[in-house]
């Protein structure tokens, strides 16, 4: 997860990373346009001293807030401020393995939201507690909240697989002992069956 760190093309999408096993690059599940006037929220919580140290966040949560659009891919869900507003916030990237939990919330007053709750990565400018507020002004977000939980379940999904191959990859071969070791370990005990019994 990343805080203003995603590379945007010309026409200012984003560029499309490559796929985590496969090589193939990530395909675009949907895109939720500027005309919906989607408003972001990113609170992150600063980090008080940790241990015995005095010196270190003063607690609380830095908000930024922006307008733009969001990018859905089959690994990753992107915001990407408007380019006609100024904003701290540019871009957003979360893997979506990175989503820890989606909530609907339906405030009595304001308008519905989608809350993200995501696992920070280092380096990415984020701290362990971050959430996301997501608004859709001009459209109905429902839908939405319902793709992005079954495309993230499906890269939950696919991670799990390409971890479970890699453990299946990495065991040794097991061979069977050789025939000398079996009767060499079984002193005194017949190699051959034993005889038929006649009526």
């Amino acid at each position: 997860m990343a805080l203003n760190c995603v590379m945007l093309s010309q026409q200012h999408a984003p560029i499309p990373l490559p796929g985590p096993s496969t090589g193939s690059e990530e395909t675009e599940v949907a895109r939720v346009p500027l005309s919906a006037a989607v408003e972001l929220l990113l609170e992150i919580p600063v980090v008080p001293p940790s241990g015995n140290g005095t010196a270190g966040g003063s607690g609380g949560a830095k908000k930024l807030q922006s307008t733009g659009w969001i990018w859905l891919s089959d690994q990753r869900f992107v915001f990407i401020k408007d380019p006609a507003k100024s904003s701290q916030l540019n871009t957003l990237s979360v893997p979506l393995h990175s989503i820890l939990q989606t909530k609907y919330e339906q405030p009595i007053f304001g308008g519905n939201y989608l809350l993200i709750e995501i696992k920070p990565t280092s380096g990415g400018g984020l701290t362990e507690g971050t959430k996301v507020e997501v608004r859709f002004k001009n459209e109905a977000i429902f839908p939405f909240i319902g793709l992005l939980q079954k495309t993230r379940e499906k890269a939950i999904y696919m991670r799990r697989q390409i971890a479970d191959e890699e453990v299946y990859e990495n065991l040794p071969t097991y061979t069977t002992p050789a025939e000398s070791m079996s009767t060499a370990s079984m002193r005194g005990c017949p190699s051959d069956n034993p005889p038929e019994y006649e009526n």
